[in-house]
């Protein structure tokens, strides 16, 4: 028997922060047929913002990466809420797209979002498999290093 998705995550010390609330008019997902998409978040923890400047500047690659696991957090957070706790409904990591608050002569985007994507590896095994994107910006909420989305295909409840 395959051990759960929550088992893994406690093995690999993998703890998620509290989904966070939307700051605007928004919703923090939305689930259309069996696609939901989740709402960019934010590098911060529990409400805790972190990372606060750009990439290149501020902070370097490592950091960035540290940034986007953050990110990935509340992403898995937030997917767990929309799952009402039951990841195991989650059937694939249909994409991340990352946002990396950045100098001009900054190239490491992508680098940067494998801080996020190794996550969803590590917590999801296959299923953490996605298609990506990740650009740079000149700026970002709150100053904030990284923003990640994700679109992940579900089962019914």
């Amino acid at each position: 028997m395959s051990e759960t998705i929550e088992a893994r995550m406690k093995t690999l010390g993998i703890e998620l922060p509290a989904p966070s609330m939307p700051g605007a008019s928004y919703v923090p997902y939305h689930l259309t047929g069996n696609l939901l998409f989740v709402t960019g978040q934010l590098c911060q923890w529990n409400g805790e913002r972190r990372f606060a400047g750009k990439l290149g500047d501020a902070y370097g690659l490592e950091q960035g990466q540290q940034a986007a696991r953050l990110c990935g957090l509340n992403l898995i957070a937030q997917l767990n809420a929309a799952l009402d706790g039951d990841l195991k409904r989650l059937v694939s990591t249909v994409r991340l797209a990352g946002y990396v608050n950045s100098t001009p002569d900054f190239h490491g985007q992508s680098q940067v979002m494998n801080g996020a994507s190794d996550l969803f590896l590590e917590a999801f095994g296959e299923k953490g498999r996605h298609t990506r994107l990740a650009v740079g910006v000149s700026a970002l909420p709150y100053d904030l290093a990284v923003e990640v989305e994700g679109v992940f295909e579900v089962r019914p409840a």
